[in-house]
């Protein structure tokens, strides 16, 4: 069985993005877009949580697995 995503922040998914090779290249009110060298490109809002859709749309433009995001929020810096 599969781990339960977490409640996170904007803050706390930009973080686990940044150890993935994104890096943000502008903001726009309360929204970084974040791209990555190969052409992957994702806008994370920073107003509160990020509910489990807005997350999941998250995964499908970074092409990251919901295993492998996970591994980045518990990997330490």
């Amino acid at each position: 069985m599969s781990e339960k995503l977490p409640v996170l922040s904007g803050k706390d998914v930009i973080k686990a993005l940044l150890k993935a090779g994104f890096k943000p290249v502008r903001q726009r009110g309360s929204h970084v877009f974040l791209k990555h060298e190969d052409g992957r490109r994702t806008v994370v809002p920073l107003h509160g949580e990020v509910n489990r859709s807005t997350l999941m749309d998250i995964f499908d433009q970074t092409r990251l697995t919901k295993e492998e995001f996970l591994s980045l929020i518990k990997k330490k810096r």
